[in-house]
């Protein structure tokens, strides 16, 4: 089996775009245009923002700023998780100092 990419076509605001993409990524690639299909028809109808592109660069803001506090949001939680997990750890292992009289 070839691992070449090959040409499928995604529709985003109702215009086909022929998109190169390995068999295997296929799906994901699919899933990824139509959520940014669905941002581009949100901001264009809420009637604020008028042209394709201007729609397609909002839609990338928008997605890029979601991607960011996402990856913010994370970071956050496995670091408060690693603080717990290190406080666990010290609590668990003995007292390394001594007392000598």
């Amino acid at each position: 089996m070839s691992n070449s990419p090959r040409n499928i076509s995604v529709s985003l605001m109702g215009k086909e775009y022929m998109v190169a993409c390995p068999a295997e990524a296929e799906p994901e690639l699919l899933k990824a245009a139509a959520y940014l299909d669905k941002k581009m028809q949100e901001i264009k109808a809420s009637g604020r923002i008028i042209g394709t592109e201007k729609v397609a660069v909002m839609a990338a803001l928008n997605i890029a700023y979601e991607l960011h506090n996402n990856q913010t949001s994370e970071q956050q939680a496995i670091s408060n998780r690693l603080g717990q997990l290190s406080q666990l750890i010290e609590a668990a292992l003995p007292n390394s100092k001594t007392v000598t009289s």
